[in-house]
């Protein structure tokens, strides 16, 4: 199925190779869960710190465990952030 990832600041480097620069459609298993895409990515779950399926917040641990996705949903994740 295909789903569509953004990702932020300094999860860009993980991105695979497109026109957008920080949007990509991509093809993934059916019935994936968002832990599972989000390793499949290489991001760590401390990097992984804020995480929205179509602009809906997703908490760490069992809630991104149980969170299957749909074709078409659109995951867009950045990374901690501080200012000053």
């Amino acid at each position: 199925m295909n789903i569509n990832i953004e990702f932020y600041a300094s999860l860009m480097k993980y991105l695979p190779p497109g026109k957008s620069r920080f949007r990509r459609e991509v093809s993934v298993e059916d019935d994936i869960t968002l832990s599972r895409l989000i390793t499949q990515f290489h991001i760590s779950e401390a990097e992984a710190h804020l995480v929205l399926v179509n602009g809906h917040f997703v908490n760490c641990g069992e809630d991104r465990d149980q969170r299957k996705l749909v074709e078409g949903d659109t995951i867009s994740i950045w990374p901690p952030v501080a200012g000053g």
